[in-house]
């Protein structure tokens, strides 16, 4: 297993795949990391589906409102269209890259869109540098995001089990 050196910015999910482990950037994207925090303690990603996963590009999850698996509001045609109840954040835009493992904030065209929906890069995507809020990057469990299921939007789709922050786990 990776070492976590910092247990309050690590988070530990669970797929439908295997375990991931994403070290957390709150120096990088201070409000993103909290909003990631605070929904993880809620447990409001526990049972939402990766919606949209592109082979070659990412895997996007984290539609708490419409892809969250026997809430009230799921809806699998509408996964992708939702957020939280909380309002959404400002852009942290910042020069750290896309990479293979990257974990960054989806957003509708609008910069300042981003809400609770995130998705994890497979492949380096340097198209996406300075345009999206980069929040972490994956030290564990590549091999389980590289095997969860691909579409737009997704049949059967993978889901995250549960996202911990290390610290309380």
């Amino acid at each position: 297993m990776a070492e976590i050196k910092d247990p309050e910015n690590t988070l530990i999910m669970e797929t439908t795949k295997g375990k991931v482990v994403i070290a957390m950037m709150p120096e990088v994207a201070p409000e993103h990391v909290a909003r990631i925090k605070e929904l993880a303690r809620e447990k409001a990603y526990d049972g939402v589906v990766f919606h949209r996963v592109i082979a070659d590009f990412m895997a996007q999850t984290g539609d708490v409102k419409f892809g969250k698996q026997g809430g009230e509001s799921f809806n699998p045609g509408r996964a992708g269209m939702g957020g939280s109840d909380k309002p959404d954040l400002k852009a942290e835009f910042s020069a750290v890259p896309h990479v293979r493992g990257t974990c960054s904030m989806a957003r509708s065209q609008s910069p300042n869109s981003a809400n609770s929906q995130f998705f994890v890069c497979f492949t380096d995507a340097p198209w996406l540098n300075k345009q999206y809020t980069v929040w972490g990057q994956v030290i564990e469990g590549m091999d389980a995001i590289d095997q969860i299921k691909k579409g737009e939007p997704v049949k059967d789709p993978d889901s995250i089990t549960s996202i911990r922050v290390a610290a309380d786990v």
